[in-house]
Order: structure tokens, then C-alpha cells, then sequence
């Protein structure tokens, strides 16, 4: 017999283009995974790695990928006490998705590039 959930309802209708990307989601959750993919990292580290992002915006988004459960967040035992960021199991599943996209954005960059040159 099988067993039945008591998930809610997906706001995406079920699609796990959009199921990825609603986890993802927002301007800056790629970069934040990104740069958590190389190891845990301070608010303070990821704000300098980041440089665009404002900290409230990060805060948030931060905030968000810990409540999709992508993040972990841990207070460290320090004086004043800091915050430290990791990818869980799951966040590290969504790194092949993001250096595909960045691979891609690169291929993009370096055609635009080119293109100048030849008008140039």
C-alpha cells in the first residue's frame, strides 16, 4: 500500500524546473551557494566575497536558503559570538546546477567579448 503524504500543494504546479529554482531562488541565493560550496564561511566573509549585495539582502536571503534547507547556520562559541554558513547535503546537491549556469554565463561573456573585438 502506498504511503500518503501531507506535503501542502506546490505553488509551482509540481514543475522541478521551477521547484529547483523557487529553492534557489532570488538574485543572490546562486552566489551564496557558490561561495559556500568552498567551505563554511562568516557573515563578514561572504559580505566581502559578495560585494554587491547589501547585508539586509543577504541577511535575508540567507535567512531564506536556511528555511529551504540548503544552509546551516552555526553560532560559534567566540567572543562577541559569530555565525558561521555551510551547505548541508542538499545544498551541496545544487552545486552541479549552479557551476552549469556559471559555466554557461562564462560562455556568454567570453562570446560578447569576441564580438567586440570584431567590431572593433
Amino acid at each position: 500500500m502506498a504511503k500518503q503524504t501531507t506535503a501542502k500543494p506546490s505553488s509551482t504546479g509540481g514543475c522541478p524546473l521551477l521547484e529547483c529554482l523557487s529553492v534557489i531562488g532570488g538574485a543572490w541565493g546562486p552566489s551564496i551557494i557558490w561561495n559556500l560550496s568552498h567551505g563554511p564561511m562568516r557573515f563578514s566573509e561572504l559580505k566581502s566575497s559578495i560585494t554587491q549585495v547589501s547585508p539586509k539582502v543577504l541577511t535575508t536571503r540567507l535567512k531564506e536558503l536556511e528555511a529551504n534547507g540548503v544552509v546551516d547556520r552555526r553560532v560559534l562559541d567566540t567572543s562577541p559570538p559569530s555565525v558561521e554558513y555551510s551547505l548541508n547535503e542538499f545544498g551541496h546537491r545544487l552545486v552541479p546546477a549552479i557551476e552549469a549556469i556559471a559555466k554557461v554565463g562564462m560562455d556568454i561573456c567570453a562570446a560578447r567579448e569576441a564580438e567586440k573585438e570584431t567590431a572593433a
